[in-house]
Formats: structure tokens, C-alpha cells, sequence
């Protein structure tokens, strides 16, 4: 079974690379052709790239061919074919710059995109990896989950100083500085011999992660124009789609053969091998200044985004009203409006908040928040329906998400092509009514829902979710000066990052809830009261006592049959319920998503 697991994973993800490989390979022969006509049609005088000495060489010639002619030396052809020999030249040096520019911004976007795709994987590779570590190591599951909850709070502190960071230190020694921290935090968590080590692996991790990805977008809002900047942010979207789709695959596999370790041992190569090409293939690629480091900021966003995070990850397993919960979002709140004060009122702010003045930016980020929240909850739901309820293993929750990767990731350049013509609202207007009308049918889920059906609805959610996720950031950030570009990304993913969180939470919390409440009714039904209920329990009883040749345990089997059932019924009605809020707040962002403008582009 497991060779025939392997071998389908990696079709799909050959798929993947030739699909890519093909399109990318088609814009570059597009490109390639484009650049040749255009160069046709240029003069000598007007080449950029003709150093001096070259040009009054060529100069030269020509004055001397103008002079013989004037002197009956040579005839007209002549000319024509002195100046043959000349053009070609200018071509090819202008070419060879040319190529030379694209081979420096490809090898310093691979370098970047083997990070972001490590970091990524990573997190979701740690998920399925969960029980097994809480045996390993004698933890229980409130001690165990600070693995992903340290995880996010560090991200989240993280993200809003990185705009401070690239100004301050540039981008090749803050991306070299954030593969070594998750490389070296990757080696500790693999040498990790009780839970305390590995939870400062975690955090050396989130360290470098929490860098990595705003740290992605302000390299691809730098080094490409903005009717451009579809295409290139479609291309990342395939790393940061496709990574988290096969790490639960992956993992299911690699923890049914392997120890827990081994999902770290594998990081830490890749890491190692992204931190060499870095060294030789990073160039700063935004302007480095002596910016004033906002130490009243850096705390309050630090305590603002600790607290309000950590009570929102509190929430889905204590509950709202929960005094830690309450005191957790009080403080965070608190010290959030502290950090948006102290942001707007001083001159040299760690992340300016200026940049939500620009409408389509702050609506773009408040659509994107709300997909976020309904997306990554979702993506919770469905593996607790599966694995939970269902009894499908880890494996097998994986492979089903596994199909919908691969459409979103092949979709993903090309709705970047798309935006880069149309601009995002048909886009995300189509995109999110796919996603509405496949989330409102993951609220009929039951018992006898099939594997098949399953599948293809998440392969259409996906398909849908891949018109909306990259386009629409990329509109609001194309609004933005471009001094303004590291603010405007790590503003984005900080509000992103905190609205997946609470989708989550909130979610999950509406799963038990309205579970509970799903309980109480089938409680209230199922009594001895109800005559037929009252026939059908005796008739299920004097059954399992024949059965077992043990009458007097008919009775205790029946009912515990009967709780174990009502409590999957009761679960799966409560997951149903959450996504009819899921399926609602997708429809938000379906409205809002109607008044998104095209960008006026700031430079």
C-alpha cells in the first residue's frame, strides 16, 4: 500500500512542475520574441547599454563610410552592410544584459521560495506528528499544543518588525540571518531528548519562519513592476499553496514508517542547501537606511499580538468565557490600541499604519482577513470530520487534500496572468462564488458521505479559493508607494495571520457548541418515554445478550452503542453547523469583494 501512496504523490507533484514548467517556459519564449522585435526597430544612438568607448568606435565607422562616399570611394551598399555589422553588436550586448538582469532575479527568487517553502512545510509536517510526540516524550495535549501555539506567537511578534528589519539590515543578510535561526532551530527539535528542548527548537524556528514569508513579499513588490506583479505573485502562490497541502501526506506517510524526528531531519538539508545559495545568489534588492528602532511599538505589538493570539488558540479548547481566554483578549486588545496609537503619532514608527489610509489596500486586507478566517477553519473541520468520526487515517485525510493542492497550485499563474489583464474583482467575484457554494455543501456531511465526494468538493474549493488568494493582496499592494512596500506587506500578513487564528478558534468553537447542543436534544428524544425508542432499545438489547451468550450485558453494550453513535451524530451536526458560518463569512467577502477598484499604481 505504501509504494502505491508514494508513487501517487509523486505524479501529482510532477504534474505540477511540468504544468508550471510549461507555462513559465511559453511567457519566456513569449518574452523572448517580444524582446527581439523591439530591439529591430532600435537605432544605434538610442542602445542604453553601449558603453563609450563601444559607441564612438561605431561612431567612428560610420563617419568614415559617410566621408568615403562623399568622395565617390565606395558605393551605397557599402554602407548598408558596414551598418549590418554594427547592429547586431548593439543587439547582443543588450541581450546578454538582459539575460543577465533575469538570471540574477530568478536565482535570488529560487532562494527565497526554498525557504518559504521549507518554513511552510514544516508547520504543517509537525500537525499529524502530534499524538506521537505526546508519547514520546510523556506530555499531555494542553502541553503538547504550545508547539504550534509558541509557533504562532512568535510569528506573529515577528511579523510587524519586519519592515523595521529589511530597512535597517537589507534583505540578503535578514534572509541569510532567518534560514540559518530555522536551520539551526530544525537541528535542535531533531536532537531534542525531553519536550523543554524541543520547545525552544520551535521557537528558534518560528524565529526564522516569522521572517521569511513578509520578507518574500516585499522582494516580489521590489523587483517587479506592478503590471507585472500577477504573474509573479501567482508563482509564489504556488509555494505557498502546494507546501501545505502535501505536508499532511507526507507526514501521515513518513509517521506510519518512521520516528517523529525524522520530519526535522528532512528540513534540515534543504535549509542547509538554501543557506548556500543564498550566500551566493542573495543581492539586497530594497534601499537600507538607519531607521530609529520604536521600543515602546516593539512591546506593544509584542504583549498586543502575544495575548490576543494565545487567547484565541485558548478559546477552541477552554471556551469564550473562560477567565483565561477573557484576560488574554482584554490585555491583548489593550496593548494593540497602545501599539496603533504609538504607530500613528510617532515619526519614525517600526510599522507604519499609514498605509491603511489607501482604500483598496484596507479593503483588500479586510477581504483577505475574512478569507483566511473561513479557509484555514475549514481546513480544520474537515480533517476532525475524516479522521475523528469517520476513522480514515492520517494518510488518507491527507491524500484527499492533496488533489485540490495541485489544482490550486497549476491555477495559481495563471489567475496571476488573469489579474494582470482584468484585475482582481471578476476575479475574486468568481472565485468566491466557487468557494460559497462549496463550503454551503460541506454542511450536509454525514455518515455515509463518500470518500469520492469529499475529494471533489475540496478540489473545487480550491479551485476557487485559487482566484482569490494572491490576486487579491496583490491588488491592495499595488496601491501603495513604493517606499511604503515592507509596511504594507507585514501590515497584510499580520492582519492575515491573526484573522486565521481567530477563524480557527472561533470555528472550532462553534463545532463544540452547537454539538453540545445537538447532544441535549438527542438526549431529550432518545427516553425511555418514547415508545418507539423504548422497542427498539429492548429489541437492540435481547439481540447483543444472544449474541455474547451474556444477557446481563445486553443491556450496558446497547448503550453504549447507542452514546457512541449519538456522539458522531452530535459532532458531525456540529461540524455542519460551523460551516454554515464558514459558508456566511465567505459570503461577506463575496459583497465586499464586489467594490475592489483597480489600483491606481503608486510608485
Amino acid at each position: 500500500m505504501s509504494i502505491y501512496i508514494t508513487v501517487y504523490a509523486i505524479i501529482c507533484i510532477l504534474v505540477l512542475l511540468l504544468i508550471n514548467f510549461g507555462v513559465l517556459k511559453q511567457k519566456k519564449s513569449k518574452m523572448d520574441q517580444s524582446e527581439i522585435k523591439n530591439q529591430e526597430v532600435e537605432a544605434i544612438p538610442q542602445s542604453p547599454i553601449l558603453d563609450k568607448k563601444d559607441l564612438q568606435q561605431d561612431l567612428d565607422l560610420t563617419s568614415q563610410v559617410e566621408e568615403m562616399l562623399e568622395d565617390n570611394a565606395i558605393a551605397e551598399p557599402a554602407l548598408e552592410y558596414v551598418q549590418a555589422e554594427v547592429q547586431p553588436k548593439t543587439q547582443s550586448k543588450q541581450a546578454e544584459k538582459e539575460s543577465e538582469k533575469s538570471s540574477g532575479t530568478g536565482k535570488i527568487l529560487t532562494a527565497l521560495m526554498l525557504g518559504a517553502f521549507v518554513a511552510i512545510l514544516n508547520q504543517t509536517l509537525l500537525n499529524v506528528a502530534i499524538p506521537h510526540i505526546m508519547n514520546d516524550l510523556g506530555v499531555s495535549a494542553s502541553t503538547v499544543q504550545w508547539l504550534s501555539t509558541g509557533y504562532m506567537l512568535v510569528n506573529g511578534i515577528l511579523i510587524p518588525v519586519t519592515a523595521y528589519l529589511i530597512e535597517k539590515f537589507g534583505t540578503r543578510k535578514l534572509f541569510l540571518a532567518a534560514i540559518f535561526l530555522f536551520t539551526i532551530g530544525s537541528l535542535v527539535c531533531s536532537l531534542s531528548f525531553n519536550f523543554s528542548m524541543l520547545m525552544i527548537g520551535r521557537v528558534i524556528q518560528a524565529s526564522g519562519a516569522g521572517i521569511i514569508m513578509p520578507l518574500l513579499m516585499t522582494v516580489f513588490f521590489a523587483l517587479f513592476p506592478p503590471e507585472k506583479r500577477g504573474k509573479a505573485m501567482g508563482l509564489m502562490g504556488v509555494v505557498m499553496i502546494f507546501a501545505p497541502a502535501i505536508g499532511p501526506t507526507l507526514s501521515g506517510w513518513l509517521i506510519g514508517h518512521y520516528s517523529w524526528r525524522l520530519l526535522f531531519d528532512i528540513v534540515i538539508p534543504i535549509g542547509v542547501i538554501d543557506l548556500i545559495l543564498s550566500f551566493m545568489w542573495m543581492k539586497d534588492v530594497t534601499k537600507t537606511t538607519n531607521p530609529k528602532f520604536d521600543f515602546p511599538g516593539l512591546l506593544f505589538s509584542t504583549l498586543g499580538f502575544g495575548f490576543l493570539l494565545y487567547g484565541f488558540s485558548e478559546a477552541g479548547s477552554d471556551g469564550w468565557t473562560s477567565s483565561t481566554v477573557v484576560l488574554s483578549l482584554t490585555i491583548g486588545i489593550l496593548f494593540l490600541l497602545a501599539f496603533i496609537w504609538r504607530e500613528l503619532t510617532t515619526d519614525k514608527p517600526m510599522l507604519d499604519l499609514r498605509v491603511f489610509k489607501y482604500d483598496i489596500f484596507a479593503l483588500t486586507t479586510i477581504i483577505s482577513m475574512i478569507v483566511n478566517m473561513a479557509m484555514f477553519g475549514a481546513m480544520i473541520l474537515l480533517p476532525i470530520y475524516l479522521q475523528n468520526i469517520r476513522g480514515f487515517s492520517a494518510l488518507d485525510s491527507g491524500l484527499l487534500m492533496l488533489p485540490g493542492a495541485i489544482v490550486m497550485g497549476i491555477m495559481s499563474p495563471i489567475s496571476g496572468a488573469l489579474f494582470d489583464k482584468i484585475g482582481a474583482r471578476w476575479l475574486g467575484v468568481i472565485g468566491l462564488t466557487i468557494t460559497v457554494i462549496t463550503t454551503w455543501q460541506f454542511t450536509k456531511l454525514s455518515m455515509t458521505t463518500s470518500y469520492s465526494h469529499l475529494l471533489l468538493l475540496y478540489v473545487f474549493r480550491m479551485f476557487g479559493m485559487s482566484f482569490i488568494m494572491m490576486t487579491i493582496m496583490t491588488e491592495g499592494l499595488n496601491q501603495l508607494p513604493r517606499h511604503l512596500g515592507a509596511h504594507g506587506t507585514a501590515a497584510s500578513n499580520t492582519a492575515r495571520q491573526v484573522a486565521g487564528s481567530i477563524g480557527t478558534a472561533f470555528l472550532v468553537t462553534v463545532m463544540t457548541t452547537r454539538s453540545g447542543v445537538h447532544y441535549g436534544e438527542y438526549i431529550s428524544t432518545m427516553t425511555s418515554a418514547n415508545p418507539f425508542i423504548a422497542g427498539q432499545f429492548s429489541q437492540l438489547t435481547q439481540s447483543l445478550g444472544a449474541l455474547t451468550h451474556m444477557p446481563a450485558a445486553g443491556k450496558p453494550l446497547t448503550t453504549y452503542l447507542l452514546y457512541g453513535q449519538v456522539m458522531k451524530q452530535t459532532t458531525i451536526d456540529g461540524i455542519n453547523d460551523a460551516f454554515i458560518v464558514a459558508t456566511m463569512i465567505a459570503f461577506v467577502a463575496l459583497v465586499l469583494v464586489f467594490f475592489v477598484k483597480r489600483a491606481q499604481i503608486k510608485n
